[in-house]
This record gives C-alpha cells, sequence and structure tokens, in this order.
C-alpha cells in the first residue's frame, strides 16, 4: 500500500520511478506527481509512494515539510514543471515508468468477501498464526509479552499459553511440521521448537543467523522471512538454509515481508505496516496476485496508540477459507476469496 505524503517543497523529480528520500526515510516512488487541488484552497501536492524501503540507493532529497501547505511562491513555481508531466494519473499504465523488471506481470486483485468475525485477544500481538486441528495456534511478540498459546478461535478463548519473550526476547511467527512447532524471534537469533502437544517449554533451541519475520512450511521444508524481500528453505532438522527466493512484483523486490502461510503452492505474505497480503510463486518469486483488506476494522474497534497493523493469516484447509487478524486486534475476521 502506498503512503501518501505532503511535502512542502522539492528540488527536482523526475517522471519515472525510482528511490527517493523524505528527511531521514526513504521511499520508493511508484509513479508520479499526483496534484490534489493545487489551485485550489489548498495549496499542496500529494507524492504516491510505494513503500519504505531498507537501505536504498541514495535519491533525490525531499526537506522535511510532511503535512505541511505549501506556500504560493512554490505553488507557481511547480506549476510549469508539474504540468510538463502528462495527466495520466494511474502509474500502473503510465507509459514513461518503461517495462516491468524482468518481464513480470502485475499481479492480479484478489477479490475476497468476510463471512464472519470472531473474538480476538486485545493483549495479543499477533505475529503467526495456524490452524491446526481446529485449535487456532498463535505466536505474540512485543518482549515480556510475547507468548505462544492455543485458541478457540471461534470464541476467542486462550486455552493454553507459554510467556517465552523477556527484555531481550521478541516472539515472532510460529509454524507446525512434523508434530513440531517452530517459533521465530526477531532479533535474538533463536528459534525455538515445542512437541505440539506440549507448549510449555521447549524441547530444542536452534539458531538462525538473521532476523525471524515469519514462517510457514510446504510440507517438506521451512519458508522464512526476515523482513527483506528474501524468503529462505529451510532444512527442518539441520536447519540449513536449502535455497533462497528474491519476491518482486512488477515495480522490483517487494521487502517487509511478514507473516507467512503455505496454501495450494503458493505462499501468502503479509506486507508489514499495510493492509496488503500477496501471493507468492515460490519457485520464481514472482507475486501472482495481492488482496487489499482496508476497512476490516471498523472505526470504534481501533484504540489509538494500541490498535496496531494487520498481521495474521491462517487457512482452514477443511472449509478453504481464511483467518485473519492483527496486532491486539479485537477481532478475527474469516474470510473466503472469490
Amino acid at each position: 500500500m502506498g503512503k501518501r505524503i505532503l511535502v512542502q517543497w522539492f528540488l527536482y523529480i523526475g517522471k519515472k520511478s525510482g528511490i527517493y528520500n523524505f528527511g531521514e526515510m526513504k521511499y520508493r516512488l511508484r509513479g508520479r506527481v499526483k496534484i490534489n487541488n493545487l489551485f485550489q484552497k489548498k495549496k499542496f501536492f500529494t507524492i504516491l509512494f510505494k513503500k519504505k524501503v531498507p537501505q536504498p540507493k541514495s535519491g533525490l532529497l525531499f526537506l522535511p515539510g510532511k503535512y505541511f501547505k505549501m506556500k504560493k511562491l512554490y505553488v507557481v513555481a511547480l506549476s510549469a514543471l508539474l504540468f510538463s508531466c502528462n495527466n495520466n494519473n494511474d502509474p500502473d499504465k503510465d507509459p514513461d515508468l518503461g517495462p516491468p523488471p524482468a518481464g513480470i506481470k502485475a499481479p492480479e486483485n484478489i477479490a475476497y468477501t468476510v463471512l464472519s468475525q470472531y473474538p480476538h485477544d486485545t493483549s495479543a500481538y499477533t505475529q503467526g498464526l495456524e490452524l491446526h486441528n481446529g485449535k487456532l495456534y498463535e505466536g505474540t511478540g512485543d518482549y515480556e509479552s510475547s507468548s505462544i498459546r492455543i485458541t478457540d478461535w471461534k470464541t476467542g478463548y486462550v486455552e493454553k499459553k507459554h510467556m517465552m519473550g523477556s527484555e531481550d526476547i521478541f516472539g515472532e511467527g510460529i509454524t507446525i511440521l512434523n508434530n513440531k512447532i517452530y517459533q521465530l524471534t526477531w532479533q535474538s537469533n533463536i528459534v525455538y521448537v515445542y512437541d505440539l502437544g506440549n507448549i510449555e517449554k521447549p524441547v530444542n533451541t536452534l539458531k538462525w543467523p538473521y532476523q525471524g519475520w515469519g514462517i510457514t512450511n510446504d510440507g517438506k521444508q521451512l519458508i522464512i522471512s526476515d523482513g527483506t524481500a528474501n524468503l529462505y528453505f529451510v532444512d527442518p532438522v539441520s536447519f540449513k538454509v536449502m535455497s533462497l527466493v528474491s519476491v518482486k512484483d512488477n515495480y522490483g523486490p517487494v521487502n517487509l515481508l511478514n507473516e507467512l502461510e503455505y496454501v495450494n503452492g503458493y505462499v501468502y505474505a503479509n506486507v508489514y505496516e499495510s493492509n496488503m497480503i500477496v501471493k507468492i510463486d515460490p519457485e520464481s518469486g514472482h507475486v501472482k496476485g495481492k488482496m487489499i483488506l482496508n476497512g476490516l476494522l471498523q472505526q470504534n474497534d481501533i484504540v489509538p496508540g494500541r490498535t496496531d497493523v494487520l498481521n495474521g493469516i491462517a487457512y482452514d484447509s477443511t472449509s478453504k477459507n481464511f483467518l485473519i487478524t492483527g496486532k491486539r486486534w479485537p477481532k478475527l475476521f474469516e474470510i473466503k476469496l472469490n
């Protein structure tokens, strides 16, 4: 999902996509400048950024001015430059953007229907979600609040919970393979392994050299994300990386891959700090589809400073439906792909 950022003024902007700076933050520009009421009462323009890009190349410097109105002087100065671009406001159809990298097609939009909603524990900073034998297994984060738990997903009742976090341990994604539960941690390079029948104490502790974000499995290998565009395919016994794929869409690498779920030959991934789930071909790394889940929570569901971003994908192989939630969300949604 793009971020619309109002800037007070800028040095120069080209017509093509690229990496640009905004103050100390770096973003990828997706398309051109979009003008919003430029010569009306509000003197500002809007730039649509695709997402934050970790450690990008240097680019243009946008001086700090977020959410400030432009001065009239700058409006006049910018008018000729902005109107020299044609008025195509759809970056996906912008002829000056050039061909997609490596010939990757734009992902299809995945339509869905919300079937039901259920209670969800608002203390759960959801990092991993998996449905197994009718029970919902959930890994949560936020240091001392980190846990692994088993929940009745239709009532929201937490049946069992093991608090595994500390001042240094931040719980992350979980997956179940061969009657073992694997739980990542964020920056401590530790993976906890539990017997499926007992989450009270790990039976093994493994080392992981990267950050831990999301984890799933294809029935043979573990698939792990680390917050970049990479998916690592890992042997569950030796925990060695067997292969790696970089995830791309028609604009390039898709960073910030978070919670994962493997379904029918594809990896579904939350893109952190967005309401988007992408459907990934694990062989090529190409994004085949995207699901935009705006508006699941209503305004009265949101506690400012507490309710956080969408994160959590579980698949019900019986009903063929998905369960979706977020960090400290009060609701769990059952959705059906159309």
